[in-house]
């Protein structure tokens, strides 16, 4: 006989759960800003978060796997947000809308780009890229193959964000959206 759960304790164990991997996000998000992957450990992460190292592992296996799961979440969330603009052709209103995103979670994108967590970020906007590309028709008179094409865009616009968030005094939204919409609009399958 399987032993019941008890109902009412359910919801106090999910929400300490949650609260854990908040924490545990967050510590992992400060301690980013300061050093790379390389340098930081779980029980680091585990400490910062004010939490056993054993708690960690309850959620993610390594950092690594944290680390991924972060930026994963992350990049989909503005992907989610900008992919309808770009299927209907308006990659202007589409990097309107990723620009104005990164803004307004600066401290989070500036931790994701300019700290440990750079290679994973561009390997994962590179992977839906290239999905998203996969699915567009080349254009007539294309010069580079699809898959460079790609490359160059995504990391053009990477560096582009880069350098925007690390700015003392940034460019206004749409003066950087105009820019990653150049880069755009310059690389597909020049």
């Amino acid at each position: 006989m399987t032993p019941k759960t008890d109902p009412h304790t359910q919801p106090k164990e999910d929400a300490r759960k949650t609260r854990s991997r908040e924490a545990i996000d967050a510590a992992f998000l400060r301690l980013l800003e300061h050093k790379s992957l390389d340098q930081i450990s779980v029980r680091e992460i585990a400490q910062e978060a004010g939490i056993g190292h054993a708690t960690f592992y309850r959620h993610y296996t390594t950092k690594e796997e944290l680390l991924d799961v972060l930026a994963a979440d992350e990049i989909q969330r503005m992907v989610d947000l900008s992919l309808p603009l770009m299927q209907a052709e308006d990659t202007m209103e589409s990097c309107l809308a990723q620009c104005r995103y990164i803004d307004k979670h600066r401290t989070l994108w500036t931790t994701l780009l300019t700290g440990g967590a750079a290679s994973t970020v561009k390997e994962e906007l590179l992977r839906i890229a290239r999905e998203v590309a996969s699915q567009a028709p080349i254009p007539a008179g294309a010069h580079l193959p699809r898959e460079l094409s790609t490359i160059l865009t995504v990391t053009a616009m990477i560096e582009t964000i880069s350098w925007w968030l690390q700015q003392k005094k940034p460019l206004a939204v749409n003066k950087i959206a105009r820019y990653i919409h150049q880069i755009i609009t310059a690389n597909a399958f020049v």
